[in-house]
C-alpha cells in the first residue's frame, strides 16, 4: 500500500473486494505478534499481519491466497480486536491494504484505534455476517460498496444493512477523524498562537 492510498478527509463510501478471517476472539497479538512491536516503523508491518498463524497454515491462510490479494474490506466474526491495545494492529491491517472491516463486534480499543486511522469498523447480527462470509468465499471476486450515509454495504444482487456509533459515524462523515489534517489546516493559527505566547517568544527579554 503506497502512502497516497491511506485514509484521507471524509470517509463515506468504500468500494472493493473482501476477505474472510473466521474465528471469535481473535486478538491483536494474533493480528500482529509481539515480536514486531519492535520496529521503529509502521511502514513494513503489512507484510507481518497474522504471521504466526499464517506461518501455521503454510500458505493457506485467507491472507496467503492469490485470490484475495488487492482485497480491501476484511469480514470478521465477534470481539475481533480483543487483548492488548497495541496500535500496531491496525496499522497492520491498513498497511496489508485494509480499508474497512464488517464483523459482529469489536474491542473498544481496537474500534478505537482503527478510526484514528480512518478505518471504519461496522457490525451487523452473527446470522448476517454468517451469509456475508458465505458469499465472500463463493466469489472472491465479487465487488461490495459501503455507504456510510445509508449504513449500507452491498453488491449487485445483495445488500446488508449495518451499524455503526453515532459519533464514529459523524467523525468519519466529517473527516474529523483525522487529526494530523486537522492539524496541518490550522498550521497559520497555530503559527499566531505560538507567536502570542512569552515563553515561546523571547520570554526573557520582556521581563
Amino acid at each position: 500500500m503506497k502512502q497516497d492510498d491511506f485514509p484521507q478527509g471524509s470517509i463515506t463510501v468504500i468500494k472493493g473486494r473482501s476477505i474472510v478471517i473466521k474465528g471469535d476472539d481473535i486478538d491483536t497479538d494474533r493480528i500482529i505478534p509481539a515480536r514486531f512491536l519492535k520496529c521503529v516503523s509502521f511502514s513494513a508491518l503489512g507484510e507481518q499481519v497474522f504471521a504466526d498463524d499464517r506461518k501455521e497454515l503454510k500458505g493457506s491462510h485467507p491472507f496467503d491466497l492469490d485470490q484475495n490479494k488487492g482485497a480491501n474490506i476484511l469480514v470478521v466474526n465477534d470481539n475481533f480486536g480483543c487483548g492488548s491495545s497495541r496500535e500496531h494492529a491496525p496499522q497492520a491491517l491498513m498497511r496489508w491494504g485494509i480499508r474497512l472491516i464488517v464483523g459482529e463486534s469489536f474491542a473498544e480499543i481496537f474500534f478505537g484505534n482503527c478510526l484514528s486511522l480512518g478505518i471504519p469498523c461496522i457490525t451487523t447480527s452473527k446470522q448476517e455476517i454468517t451469509k456475508f462470509q458465505n458469499l465472500v468465499n463463493k466469489n472472491p471476486n465479487q465487488i461490495w460498496d459501503f455507504n456510510l450515509k445509508e449504513l449500507s454495504i452491498s453488491n449487485q444482487k445483495e445488500s446488508f444493512i449495518v451499524k455503526l456509533d453515532e459519533g464514529a459515524y459523524k467523525m468519519l462523515y466529517s473527516g474529523k477523524w483525522d487529526a494530523t489534517s486537522q492539524l496541518l489546516d490550522e498550521e497559520e493559527t497555530i503559527k499566531n498562537t505560538v507567536n502570542k505566547l512569552p515563553y515561546l517568544n523571547h520570554f526573557n527579554k520582556q521581563i
